[in-house]
């Protein structure tokens, strides 16, 4: 009878080496997968941050109405200046397709066909274009936006009257347009500019802002409206604060106010034609503002619109308000 030479501790050890030799292969292939996963889940990431989810469903524009988006927009046309620089803010100038005849910022707007002025649409020439979205503003509300509603073209309203909206309305098109990480990326640098603001100008006193529209008759503006925004963030106190958005204010009340900082919008055609009644209207001397010539006019373009550059009026408002702080 053959007597077998291996010991208990000899087999012992070959039982472990093959089952310690399967497990580091099974081992060897569990390593494998987890890597190929890893591979597939890294791209996934980077997928979604190159492009978002396309949107569907329903949207809430700054008019209160719903609008439903269906994919993501390839042929956008903007009706108002504002709302083409958002877009190109975003990156979006190669699915622009129609602008307005007023849309000058950034210079390269100025290429793309022009389907209207601002109040004016011509609707035939924006349908025949067939656009898959429309940024309206709230002029269109009556007429325009309707008339385009009925062909089924979505219509996105924008309007800001804050600041707080218009970072709204930066994501709200990123949103829609699937460039969610740039609006976020350009918000969060908007945002870190007028805290900067804010923080400088915490604490100092709130001089009295006359903002002049227009000066025949005389156009200021006043609560709930974009401009009052800046100047209370820009550190100062809005002389016409108790009146409406826009509002026509007599020249006598405009003078008892005593304003300490007057700004004046500039003027189509003649820029500075509200400037200078301002500045040589022989009433308006007694104030506080032409005692220490302190009456500055602003550009209409970055102040009357509600853009990215709605944060560059902001810290030029608050050097106009506060030299003494930004020196």
């Amino acid at each position: 009878m053959a007597t077998s030479l291996e010991s208990p501790s000899t087999r012992i050890e070959g039982d472990f080496l093959f089952l310690f030799g399967n497990d580091l292969a099974r081992m060897d292939l569990m390593r494998r997968f987890y890597f190929l996963g890893s591979i597939i889940l890294a791209l996934l990431i980077a997928a979604s941050g190159c492009k978002s989810p396309v949107p569907q469903g329903n949207i809430t524009d700054d008019l209160g109405r719903t609008v439903q988006i269906k994919g993501i927009p390839q042929r956008i046309v903007s009706l108002s200046p504002s709302n083409t620089e958002i877009v190109y803010a975003l990156g979006l100038e190669d699915r622009l397709i129609g602008v307005t005849t007023y849309c000058n910022y950034p210079p390269e707007a100025q290429k793309k066909l022009q389907v209207s002025g601002y109040s004016t649409v011509d609707v035939e020439k924006v349908v025949s274009l067939q656009p898959d979205l429309i940024l309206a503003d709230s002029i269109h509300k009556t007429e325009v936006i309707p008339a385009l509603e009925k062909l089924g073209i979505p219509v996105i309203g924008i309007v800001a009257p804050s600041l707080d909206q218009l970072l709204a309305d930066i994501e709200l098109v990123g949103k829609i347009s699937g460039k969610q990480n740039a609006a976020s990326v350009l918000v969060a640098s908007l945002k870190q500019r007028i805290t900067a603001v804010e923080e400088k100008t915490a604490g100092a006193s709130k001089p009295r802002v006359f903002f002049v529209t227009w000066h025949d008759p005389l156009w200021t503006v006043g609560r709930g409206s974009m401009i009052d925004d800046l100047i209370v963030r820009a550190g100062g106190s809005n002389m016409a604060s108790d009146l409406k958005a826009n509002q026509t204010i007599d020249l006598e009340t405009a003078i008892q106010r005593n304003p300490e900082v007057i700004v004046v919008l500039s003027s189509m055609g003649d820029q500075a034609v509200s400037y200078n009644f301002l500045k040589n209207e022989p009433r308006f001397q007694a104030t506080d503002a032409l005692k220490n010539n302190r009456v500055y006019q602003v550009d209409s373009d970055i102040f009357g619109r509600t853009t990215p550059r709605t944060i560059d009026a902001l810290e030029e408002l608050a050097k106009l308000i506060h030299p003494e702080l930004f020196k």
